[in-house]
């Protein structure tokens, strides 16, 4: 997401910079930032696997000796590293797949063996960037790469249904949405909520915008470890790996972190 160049409003938002600042709007975004953990852990408990099971989903079981799920968690990571080098290399392979894909396989379902949770940024395009076809990455997009419920439930469907082996949190360079919760000032609409989601990392790491992009997607990896009994179940069971990445815009190369 890019806030570049975006008309401030000062107006109309209850969250400028006067109000950003004081000791009872620090409290409250404190308050707010630990509700929507506890949500969040509330919330995506009551999709765990007894849950999805209730609701007549059967979890993950590869349909052919094909199917990209079938890699172990290893080897899905070095694959998604090894695309990401095929496509700094401009010897990309996936699209010469995708028209063959779409109209031979795509209505029969999907078996990716990986999921990344991006910034919603039009410079970060997910399958490109690691060099895959349709069907092999399971992409939820937000600006800032924050975790929602219903993003956790998006990747936990992803994990417990599908067979995702692999989740990487990816940040990208020059965020808009983490540089506008650096700068903490007014802006339109409801552009503001992104901030408590953000925040813990500008404290982490702020005012450096890629060492907080890299903080927040660190932190939002370790929440879907720890707030998703799912994930967390298959990560105790070595069945996945949850990482966090970050996209370098101007070369297109794809950083692990932590």
């Amino acid at each position: 997401m890019n806030t570049e160049g975006k008309e401030t409003v000062t107006e109309s938002c209850a969250c400028g910079p006067e109000s950003g600042h004081d000791e009872a709007s620090v409290a409250r975004e404190i308050g707010g930032i630990l509700s929507r953990r506890r949500f969040l852990r509330a919330t995506v408990a009551g999709t765990a696997a007894g849950g999805l099971a209730g609701l007549g989903v059967e979890l993950a079981a590869p349909r052919s000796a094909l199917a990209q799920s079938t890699l172990s968690p290893d080897e899905a990571l070095k694959e998604l590293m090894d695309g990401n080098q095929r496509y700094i290399d401009g010897h990309g392979t996936a699209h010469e797949h995708d028209l063959e894909l779409l109209h031979s396989k795509a209505a029969e379902g999907q078996e990716p063996f990986a999921a990344v949770l991006s910034c919603a940024d039009a410079r970060v395009p997910v399958e490109l960037v690691f060099d895959q076809t349709i069907g092999h990455i399971f992409v939820c997009r937000v600006a800032g790469n924050i975790t929602t419920p219903e993003i956790i439930a998006s990747l936990e469907y992803g994990a417990a249904v599908l067979g995702t082996k692999v989740i990487m949190v990816l940040a990208h360079g020059q965020c808009g949405a983490v540089k506008a919760t650096i700068g903490g000032g007014a802006v339109p609409g409801q552009i503001s909520v992104l901030y408590s989601a953000i925040r813990p990392a500008v404290d982490e790491a702020g005012p450096d915008l890629d060492a907080t992009s890299k903080a927040n997607a660190l932190n939002h990896a370790k929440l879907l470890r720890e707030a998703s009994p799912v994930i967390a179940g298959q990560l105790a069971e070595n069945k996945i790996k949850v990482v966090a990445g970050f996209y370098d815009v101007g070369t297109g190369k794809v950083t692990l972190l932590g």
